[in-house]
């Protein structure tokens, strides 16, 4: 018989479980779009230069999405009822920050509040303290210990813990508070992908960021070498329908392409 190895995981990866068991249910029409970034990326690093505080590139799409979002706000609502829907004046975007636990690399949710008002720099801020700030296996999300309702949420059954789930995206003002309206992934952060991924999500608006990629592609009708940027979007398609869905896509991209906001 090969030798083999038995590990223990973070009991956060049954919460991740479950949130993807639930999440397989929801109506996410999904939208794979392909972005040129050469122009925004030129700016960031150009204002990186000039300025002491510096930003990244994924804080400034953060921005991007939160601004974008918040023209297309029914967008990151959530259905009440079976003919109503409940739309927050805030973007609460809940991202994830990979932290070492025991030796091991987990990813660890950070909800950013009122997302719309924050600028750049302050994005950015927000998600270095996450990465810098210790954790361990005693911690749920960042910034607070374990509380007792949540130690008891890893000692039920597994049908009992994704029943939480369904009942906190049946409470709409109780999941805003707790987990956001918009979940923004980004496998770019942790490693090189090429390519396009699709997450699973809970939330009504989820984004799916790769790696940037230098390819080939038609700027000022010739064929150069541009940085292309591939990304993922789930919507709710109970609280929107496909032609709203098309003009917040076309917006979004249009932001993102021409650095809405980059001033150096």
């Amino acid at each position: 018989m090969s030798k083999y190895r038995v590990q223990q995981f973070p009991d956060s990866r049954l919460a991740t479980m479950d949130i993807c068991e639930v999440g397989k249910q929801k109506h996410h029409v999904t939208g794979l779009i392909e972005l040129d970034v050469s122009e925004s990326r030129k700016k960031i690093g150009e204002y990186n230069q000039s300025h002491q505080d510096q930003i990244s590139f994924n804080a400034w799409l953060l921005a991007v999405i939160a601004q974008t979002l918040k023209n297309h706000d029914t967008a990151s609502s959530f259905l009440i009822g079976k003919n109503k829907q409940i739309i927050f004046e805030d973007i609460n975007i809940s991202i994830l920050v990979e932290k070492e636990i025991n030796g091991a690399k987990v990813p660890i949710p950070l909800l950013i509040k009122k997302a719309q008002e924050l600028s750049i720099e302050a994005i950015h801020k927000l998600i270095q303290e996450a990465k810098s700030k210790p954790l361990t296996d005693k911690n749920i999300v960042l910034h607070r210990k374990q509380q007792n309702s949540e130690r008891l949420y890893y000692k039920l059954p597994g049908f009992l813990r994704r029943w939480f789930w369904r009942y906190l995206l049946n409470t709409p003002k109780l999941a805003f508070q707790k987990m956001g309206n918009v979940s923004f992934t980004s496998l770019g952060m942790m490693g090189d992908v090429k390519s396009w991924f699709i997450p699973i999500s809970i939330h009504p608006v989820c984004f799916g960021v790769s790696s940037i990629v230098k390819q080939p592609a038609v700027h000022n009708d010739q064929i150069v070498i541009r940085e292309m940027l591939k990304m993922s979007i789930l919507m709710d398609h109970d609280v929107m329908d496909g032609a709203p869905m098309a003009r917040f896509i076309a917006e979004l991209s249009k932001n993102i392409e021409k650095g809405l906001n980059l001033y150096v």
